[in-house]
Parts: C-alpha cells; structure tokens; sequence
C-alpha cells in the first residue's frame, strides 16, 4: 500500500472519531438539553446533539392528560429533559419532560424550606386535622392549626380556593410535604398594621369589613387593625342595636374620628357629617306638609318620631289620636311609620310638632293646645 493511500485512511478514521467525539454520550437519568424539531401525533422529536435519535412521548410530556402539545411547545423551542431510556442498537433516546419537571419541583419544595419561600397552590381537599394543597402538582398537607383559620372554623369551605403558603417539612422518600398558611397570613397582618398604624389620620377615609357586633356598635377592619364604630356613628337614624343597619362581613366605607397608636384604639364613623340632616329636612318640608314618619321613641308625654334620618319630631299625646288615650303606646309602637302633619317648626331650636290627629279631625280642630309645643326628648 503506497503512503499516500496510508494518509488518506488516516485522515478518514481521524475524521470519523472527531466526528463521533463531536455527539454527546447518553446515559439513563442524564438532564439533556435539546431543540424541537417535529412534533407529531405521538410524539415531539428533539436534537439533543447526540448519534441517537431523541424523543417524547406525548404521555411524558406534561402531568396534564389533557394538555395539547402544541399549548406547551413549538418548533424551534429550546426544550430540558431527563434521559429515560438508550436505545444503542436501534440508534434511539426516549425522553422524558414529565419527570423532570416533577424532579425540578421537588428540589423546588426542598429549597423553599431553606429559603421561607412563599409559594402559592390550589385547597383541593379537606383531610382528617387539615387540609391538602396542590403545589405545582406536589401534596402538601396543612394541619388544621396552621390553615389560618379559627378552631373548629369548617375548613371544607376552603377547598378550590388559591391561598399561599410556606413548606415547613419535606420527607422526599415518603413523598410528605407539610406547610403552613397561617404563618403567611400573620406576616401579612402584621405587615397591614405597621402600613395602617405609620399613614393612619384623623379624617382618613377606609374600606372596612365587620369583624364583629356588639350593643354598642361594631369593630370594623380596615387593613389588619380593627377600629370600633359607635352605634351614634353608624347611621344618622336612631337605632337600638347595630343589627338594624349591617351585619359580619358586610363591607363599610368609614373614616377615622380618632385613634390612640399606644392603647391600639381607633374610633371610627360612618355618618356623613358633610350633610346637615336640619337643613335636609328644612329643604324638603314646611309647616302644613304631611311626612310619613318612623315612630323611634315612646314616652309619657308623647312620641318621638323620624321626619329625615337624623330629625326628628314630636307628636303630642294629644295629637296622637282624635279620642283621648292614656299612653301612646295604646295605639302606636315603635318601628310603626305612619302619616302625620308638620303643625309647628321651631328653626331656632331645631324642633318640630307632628300631629296624627290633624289628618282625622276637622280644620277647626287641628289647632295644637298650649302644652303640645315641642317637648325636648
């Protein structure tokens, strides 16, 4: 054989091993990085720069059954995956993305408890002592302690609800996962407080939740701090009972009276004062108009009763019927609308005189008696 054939065979085999060096070894469990070239109804074809031929099965391509290749990838697409099985002899790779992606959020789950990371997942169910939330497709089990909500609250009501939280174990041999909500929502509040308390004024307006009712009036959160509402500041109607006006959970636009930053106390309003309830009476009505009115108090001398929210009037026993009765509350009880007649306004004094008996009895009998003028209540 000449040297010159020698050479040539030379250069031939150094080629062939440059170019066999030039393709990446495959090895079951490897983590490959590839480009799509094809997908097909069965499956996506990857160039992972290796002699075999590379793909996925559709069924590893995502934990969704119901996912369509082409919502997830595209020709052309950059694409990671694990190396399932190698093929030497046919000359073929089977990937998977599936896999990797579930290896991926696991090593997710396990730094997040290094990192306090928040992470957000879907309540898919309710489970003996708490409650199971899907992260990234992982189960994680919160105990009814840390779910955020109070004993004994119905925690069936949470399910399919986003909530986030933070992973407080992780036993990736027995696949256990254990988080907590409550930790996440107690940072938050406290993070609320610290924002109310640092930019709260007097004169401030909030958006504000019923949290609770008493006689008294209500507490009303308005962003991690509760602020009480006087029943004399919930409307500008008399009421006996705030139950009359709102209930838990109704939503309330308030503003802030006063507060104390060091007894954590805030009053709250809800009373428009901007609006003079006098003069909105004084706008609507005169002496002679009849109003329909709210019966609001029973005394012995006669009855209280709301012309506008926030006025009211007195009708005289003796204008209360055209008989004579011994108490009012022997024809009217409180909460009772009726018609009566404005028969006297006294502006200085902000009172008013009502009377029933006047839309009963004859003009010339309409005339109030000497002691039926307003009577303060």
């Amino acid at each position: 054989m000449s040297e010159e054939i020698k050479a040539a065979e030379g250069k031939e085999e150094s080629f062939e091993e440059l170019l066999n060096q030039s393709f990446k070894t495959l090895n079951n469990g490897d983590r490959v990085t590839g480009v799509v070239t094809a997908i097909t109804p069965t499956e996506v074809q990857v160039d992972v720069g290796a002699k075999q031929a590379a793909y996925i099965k559709l069924s590893e391509l995502s934990d969704d059954p119901n996912v369509k290749p082409e919502d997830v990838i595209h020709v052309g697409d950059q694409i990671e995956t694990y190396v399932v099985r190698v093929n030497d002899v046919e000359g073929y790779a089977e990937l998977s993305k599936k896999r990797l992606d579930a290896a991926k959020v696991w090593e997710n789950i396990e730094q997040a408890v290094e990192d306090k990371t928040v992470l957000e997942g879907t309540v898919t169910e309710e489970n003996k002592g708490g409650i199971v939330v899907s992260v990234k497709g992982v189960r994680v089990f919160v105990p009814a302690s840390q779910s955020g909500q109070p004993r004994g609250a119905d925690l069936s009501s949470m399910v399919k609800q986003k909530v986030q939280l933070r992973i407080t174990e992780v036993n990736r041999a027995r696949r256990r996962v254990v988080g907590s909500i409550r930790s996440v929502t107690e940072e938050a509040r406290k993070a609320a407080q610290a924002e109310v308390w640092a930019n709260i004024e007097v004169g401030k307006h909030y958006t504000g939740t019923v949290k609770s009712m008493t006689s008294y009036g209500v507490f009303v959160d308005i962003g991690g701090v509760d602020g009480m509402v006087h029943i004399s500041e919930l409307s500008w109607s008399r009421i006996k009972t705030p139950a009359e006006v709102c209930k838990v959970g109704d939503t309330l636009e308030v503003y802030v009276i006063s507060f104390d930053p060091e007894k954590k106390k805030i009053s709250l309003g809800v009373k428009d004062h901007s609006i003079d309830p006098w003069q909105v009476f004084m706008d609507k009505y005169q002496v002679g108009d009849v109003a329909s009115v709210r019966i609001v108090k029973l005394m012995t001398f006669g009855a209280f009763a709301e012309v506008v929210p926030g006025v009211d009037g007195l009708i005289h026993i003796s204008q209360i019927a055209d008989r004579r009765i011994d108490k009012p509350e022997d024809v009217l009880s409180e909460g009772q609308i009726v018609d009566a007649k404005i028969t006297a306004i006294d502006e200085e004094k902000k009172k008013i005189s009502l009377s029933i008996r006047a839309l009963l009895t004859a003009p010339a009998e309409e005339e109030p008696a000497e002691d039926e003028a307003p009577v303060e209540e």
